[in-house]
């Protein structure tokens, strides 16, 4: 038997896991919820749950290395390796920056940047599948511009703002009251205005500030029906990505000799979304886009790399990983 290679990539939102052969076939996949250490409590057991989801009738003892791709990689690799002990794997893993992964698992070329959008936002430039320069990154509270949290925190903000008179009105106090407090929600002015600030805080404090994100698809929809606060937010959140991207790929770092995609990632910029859309409109007319794939693959594909350093076959397998596409 052959061995075995681990690719882990932990979100905000949830963690997947693939296990691989070294020809980059997919032997196991496990999912669990997220691995952020700023914004979820506990990131090792969501670790350690997807790794024995994909470990799943597999022998341990044949995977021979395996890499963690996870927002803060200085912080993540405690948990990272105790969820490595814990779903019983010798030795430890490699880990690195989530957006690392986003790029070797659209790609195979060793250069180039990537932009993230999903739970966080986060733009990084990629010399020899290493990351250069990252810019923004710095949470839900300091940064992530762009982000779900940054948008899903907005919406709420415009609606209390609609309610008291400090803002436009917005279809989004109906929207963000259904999503907060439920479907039939009544109620109005002030009242309304305390049960939303009392809720939101309330699922915060429950599930961590990646709450926040479960509302970027009511602004999406909100600003594709024409919504003009709806419409405002995701057009700031999309100048804020565009100047996040151009940072750490912009015009001087092109005439420096900078080559390769730009892969875009996270699923606010993967998925049909207004803000894609507008991103995409921005930056497609001076970088080559990409869009991202399987984050996780991409990781395993830099655990087969590291393992059979120039070795034509793991670059072979990189290949197929990236061709699967996550299938």
């Amino acid at each position: 038997m052959g061995a075995l290679f681990v690719g882990v990539d932990g979100g905000g939102t949830s963690t997947r896991c693939v296990v691989v052969t070294e020809s980059g076939e997919i032997a196991g996949r496990g999912r669990a919820g997220g691995a952020n250490a700023i914004s979820v409590p506990d990131p090792a057991a969501n670790l350690r749950a997807a790794l024995l989801g994909a470990l799943e009738g597999l022998d341990p003892a044949r995977v021979a290395g395996g890499v963690f791709g996870l927002a803060g990689a200085a912080r993540a690799a405690e948990s990272a390796e105790r969820a490595w002990r814990e779903a019983g794997l010798a030795g430890r893993p490699a880990v690195v920056g989530d957006v690392l992964v986003a790029f070797t698992g659209a790609t195979e070329e060793p250069d180039g940047a990537v932009l993230v959008a999903g739970t966080g936002a986060i733009g990084a430039r990629v010399r020899d599948r290493r990351i250069v320069r990252r810019a923004d990154g710095f949470g839900w509270l300091l940064g992530d511009e762009g982000s779900g949290v940054w948008l899903g925190r907005r919406a709420a903000a415009a609606a209390l703002n609609a309610i008291d008179g400090r803002g436009a009105p917005t279809v989004l106090v109906a929207r963000v009251a259904e999503a907060v407090l439920g479907p039939g929600t009544a109620g109005e002015g002030p009242a309304l205005a305390q049960a939303l600030v009392a809720a939101v805080y309330a699922r915060i404090a429950e599930s961590g500030p990646a709450w926040l994100g479960t509302l970027a698809p009511v602004v999406d929809a909100a600003a594709r029906e024409g919504d003009e606060v709806a419409r405002g937010i995701v057009a700031e959140a999309s100048r804020r990505l565009c100047r996040t991207a151009r940072a750490v790929y912009g015009a001087g770092e092109r005439a420096r000799g900078g080559t390769g995609p730009l892969v875009l990632a996270g699923s606010l910029l993967t998925e049909q979304t207004e803000l894609a859309h507008l991103v995409r409109a921005e930056l497609g007319g001076w970088a080559a886009l990409v869009r991202a794939r399987d984050s996780a693959a991409g990781a395993a594909a830099l655990a087969l790399r590291a393992a059979r350093p120039g070795d034509p076959r793991a670059a072979e397998a990189h290949r197929a990983l990236i061709e699967r596409g996550g299938a």
